[in-house]
C-alpha cells in the first residue's frame, strides 16, 4: 500500500489526494511508494512543479514533488500529471542516475536543450492524456480517443 504526504499552503487538500490516488490506483497499484506532496512558492524558481526521489535512486520507491501554490485547478490537476508522470519514469527506469548525470533510456539529458529533453516531452504528453482519463473517470466526460504512448504496459488506451 502507497502513502500520499501533502503539505503546504494554497491547494485543495481533496484535490491533491484525489489525483495522486487515482494515478497511483490506476498505474501502480501494486507498488509501495511514498510520495510526499509540498504546496510552496516557486515562482522564484520559475517552475511549478518538481519531481525528485528521496533516498536511493537505483529501485526508488519514494519521491518528492514540490507544487506551485494558488494554482487555478485545471493548471494544478496537469502539473500533478506532469510531476506523476517523472515519478514513473523513475519506477519504470526509463530515467535514472548513472555516473553523476541524469539519463533518460541511457541517454544523459544534458545533451538536449530543457524543453527538449525526451522525459520532459513525455510529461508533456501524459500530462494531458492523464488529465483527460482522470476527468472522464470522475466527472463522467467522454475521453478524445488517444494512442497508447509513454507507458504501453501501464497506460490503457481507452
Amino acid at each position: 500500500m502507497s502513502s500520499i504526504y501533502h503539505s503546504g499552503y494554497g491547494y485543495s487538500k481533496v484535490l491533491c489526494e484525489d489525483v495522486t490516488s487515482w494515478f497511483v490506483n490506476n498505474y501502480y497499484p501494486r507498488h509501495k511508494l511514498d510520495i510526499d506532496i509540498v504546496h510552496r512558492g516557486l515562482k522564484c524558481d520559475r517552475v511549478v512543479g518538481l519531481c525528485d526521489v528521496n533516498g536511493p535512486s537505483s529501485r526508488p520507491r519514494a519521491f518528492l514533488i514540490d507544487l506551485q501554490a494558488h494554482m487555478e485547478k485545471e493548471l494544478y490537476i496537469k502539473t500533478l500529471f506532469h510531476e506523476l508522470t517523472h515519478m514513473a519514469q523513475w519506477i519504470d527506469g526509463k530515467l535514472r542516475f548513472r555516473h553523476g548525470k541524469m539519463r533518460y533510456c541511457q541517454e544523459p539529458v544534458e545533451n538536449y536543450d530543457y524543453e527538449h529533453q525526451p522525459h520532459e516531452i513525455e510529461a508533456r504528453k501524459m500530462e494531458n492524456i492523464l488529465y483527460d482519463r482522470y476527468l472522464s473517470d470522475k466527472e463522467g466526460r467522454p475521453v478524445k480517443q488517444v494512442a497508447q504512448q509513454a507507458f504501453p504496459n501501464r497506460l490503457r488506451a481507452v
